[in-house]
């Protein structure tokens, strides 16, 4: 009889019940979330301003990371792609962020330039959406934009090559130490491929979430005279 093969492969970890912590969260705790009253007959004409108060308000709340947002964008196969971003600006001209050229995200708006972003700040139960064409700012803008940062958001953007595959930890690490000493001797170096984009938005939707799930729900949506407002079942 042979004896039984043993596998060299590790065994699994003990992962947890995914479901079962599912089944113990709560969305908008009372003790980390306050759900204020929002009437959307208040709401100003343009999305720019309500963005603006409610973006002060996730600020005041506490909201951790209210900058950070979702950047949807698609391939040139038009499968959906998304990842995090930071805001970098918003007025008359756009929701602004940046990324290299070269980056997916990059690629993906110079073939398809259109896109959505999504604000969440679930401190005060809110979301906010925008979908619209996003289009370059001029290089210098972007040289500006990206030398009032910080030293590392610098560093960062001189080390390059982002998106594409990685040889090792230590490459990366090599290649940082490299890029974090250039920015600290040269704080206006430039970053060629470093690029500011901006999305106008065609529609922006602003969610007020309501402990009866009597969510509000007010949409905008460009139109050749201004700006139509409407309300969404939620």
């Amino acid at each position: 009889m042979r004896p039984p093969v043993r596998s060299s492969a590790r065994p699994e970890p003990d992962l947890p019940d995914l479901h079962a912590l599912l089944r113990t969260l709560r969305v908008w705790s009372p003790e980390v979330t306050r759900l204020p009253a929002f009437d959307p007959d208040t709401a100003p004409a343009d999305p720019l301003p309500l963005f603006t108060t409610w973006f002060a308000e996730a600020v005041a709340a506490g909201q951790p990371e209210p900058h950070t947002m979702s950047l949807a964008t698609s391939d040139t196969d038009g499968l959906p792609d998304v990842r995090t971003v930071m805001l970098h600006g918003a007025d008359s001209d756009g929701w602004s962020f940046a990324s290299h050229s070269g980056s997916g995200k990059g690629r993906q708006l110079a073939a398809r330039p259109y896109a959505a972003l999504h604000f969440y700040w679930p401190a005060l139960g809110r979301q906010i959406r925008l979908r619209g064409p996003v289009a370059s700012a001029p290089s210098p803008e972007a040289q500006a934009d990206l030398h009032a940062r910080s030293t590392g958001a610098l560093a960062a953007a001189l080390t390059g090559r982002q998106s594409e595959v990685l040889a090792s930890v230590a490459e990366l690490e090599r290649t940082s130490q490299e890029a974090w000493e250039r920015a600290q001797r040269e704080p206006d170096a430039p970053a060629p491929t470093w690029t500011l984009y901006r999305l106008h938005p065609d529609e922006a939707e602003f969610f007020q979430g309501n402990a009866q799930r009597r969510h509000v729900r007010l949409k905008y949506r460009r139109t050749e005279t201004g700006w139509l407002r409407q309300l969404l079942w939620p």
